[in-house]
């Protein structure tokens, strides 16, 4: 083994860690920025395995210096635009005979490891959530941070409800359970899943990667200075990496040293069960810190071992199954659980309408979308009347009122309930409609607003009327 940084001075201490078990390890000075073919050719090494990072921003020569030496290559980028450029070496790894991968990392090498293993055996998969949370504890890497500030507030383009869309990094704000470590605040991140789900995955309609700090203050404090970038006040965040980093480490005694990882897919079973399969990974006392490097040492041994006759350059998808990534938690404090969780197979109107039979065939299969239903028209419109009103529909994002007005509607099927996603003109809002109590009953809710309402179907169709509303679960007046 050759330990290779910038630095001889921090590799020596490695080299002579690593040396007290193995006496076969040296040092060398390389910078990837500035390093060609000649200086790693020699090495005269079998596989050059690039940790260094940040990879956003950063072109491929590093890479192709490898390739040309004639060394099999293995990185840990989690960089979108750089794993999505990484084919255009295959021709020169293919004419050299050796392997080239990139993204060997917690993201996409785990992340879809997983993804094959739950959906072996579905016919369809629709939705796919994954998320990754450290604890408060791990060292904070500035690399890794200028990685994440350099999409912070800025346009990011994810693929949600069967169509591309844009948010900003760090937006899409949520919170989620990580197993035994409970509720974390979690934001969108710019990785390459974003763009491997929908590639390796034909007909899912929702592929969003999330990342989030174990500290909710620390979270929303890096959401709220997200927003100088939305508004253009900043280019970009990553001139305060440093800073932040010096702040972060204030508060890293306030945090734990417990992190996690879950990837969260629905879809079709083979046999036509709507599944919900949710793999959580807890990685306790520090050991968090290991997870990304472990994919990057199986596509290692596999290539030692003979084991990988693939040739080429590709991102670290398919290339290693869960079970050998697996069998690399056992040397530390990480451990996954999974669970699989069965929906109706039958439509919410279907289940929630008594007489749904009686209505017109049109209808019928506009609310029995599987697994969506895209609507096109006009709508006319009744705005707010009073001041009030005006304000609760701008909240919302509702429109303004006008006569035939251009429209769209996604209908689109989220575990026992439906994801309304309404498009008037340049207003665009949304909510999640569920069974409600009773026959005839559905739920609503916008945000933290929930309606009651009562459905009534027949030959013409279907009427909704409100019967009552909540905010943050306190009841509304009449």
């Amino acid at each position: 083994m050759v330990v290779c940084g910038r630095s001889l001075a921090r590799a020596q201490p490695l080299a002579q860690t690593l040396g007290a078990r193995d006496e076969r390890v040296s040092v060398a000075e390389i910078d990837r920025t500035t390093a060609n073919a000649a200086a790693l050719a020699a090495l005269r090494v079998f596989c050059v395995v690039d940790a260094a990072g940040p990879f956003q921003a950063q072109d491929l020569s590093f890479a192709r210096a490898a390739i040309e030496a004639g060394c099999h290559y293995v990185d840990l980028a989690d960089a979108r635009d750089y794993v999505a450029a990484f084919p255009d070496l295959d021709a020169a790894a293919q004419a050299r005979g050796v392997l080239a991968v990139t993204g060997a990392s917690s993201t996409p090498a785990l992340s879809h490891a997983v993804l094959d293993d739950l959906t072996r055996g579905w016919q369809r998969v629709d939705s796919v959530e994954i998320a990754i949370s450290p604890g408060n504890r791990a060292p904070l890497g500035l690399s890794v941070i200028k990685g994440i500030l350099s999409y912070v507030g800025r346009p990011v383009r994810v693929w949600r409800h069967g169509r591309w869309t844009q948010a900003p990094g760090w937006g899409l704000l949520t919170r989620r359970p990580f197993g035994d470590l409970g509720l974390r605040f979690l934001s969108l991140c710019e990785t390459p899943d974003l763009d491997l789900v929908p590639q390796r995955f034909a007909r899912v309609r929702h592929a969003v990667f999330r990342a989030g700090l174990e500290l909710s203050f620390l979270h929303l404090g890096l959401w709220l200075l997200s927003l100088a970038v939305r508004a253009g006040w900043m280019k970009s965040l990553v001139p305060l990496a440093e800073p932040l980093r010096d702040a972060a480490t204030l508060f890293q005694a306030l945090g734990g040293n417990s992190g996690g990882m879950v990837v969260d897919v629905e879809g079709v079973y083979g046999d036509g069960a709507r599944l919900r399969a949710v793999w959580t990974l807890i990685a306790d006392a520090g050991d968090g810190p290991q997870i990304p490097a472990l994919p990057a040492l199986c596509v290692v041994r596999a290539l030692v071992a003979g084991s990988l006759p693939q040739r080429g350059a590709m991102a670290c998808v398919g290339v290693i199954d869960l079970t050998a990534i697996e069998g690399q938690f056992k040397r530390f404090a990480i451990r996954t659980e999974h669970e699989t969780l069965t929906f109706e197979r039958a439509a919410l109107f279907q289940r929630a309408l008594s007489t749904f039979d009686q209505m017109p065939a049109r209808l019928r299969a506009v609310h029995a979308p599987d697994p969506a239903c895209e609507l096109e028209g006009e709508v006319d419109i009744d705005g707010a009347e009073n001041i009030f009103g005006q304000a609760i529909a701008r909240l919302f994002g509702f429109p303004r009122g006008g006569h035939k007005q251009k429209a769209s509607v996604t209908i689109e099927r989220e575990g026992n309930g439906e994801v309304w996603i309404r498009r008037f003109g340049a207003s665009e809002f949304s909510s999640h409609l569920s069974a409600g109590d009773g026959a005839d009953r559905l739920r609503e809710r916008f945000g933290a607003m929930t309606f009651e309402l009562e459905a009534r179907a027949d030959a013409a169709g279907f009427e909704l009327s409100i019967t009552g509303a909540r905010v943050w679960g306190l009841n509304l007046p009449r």
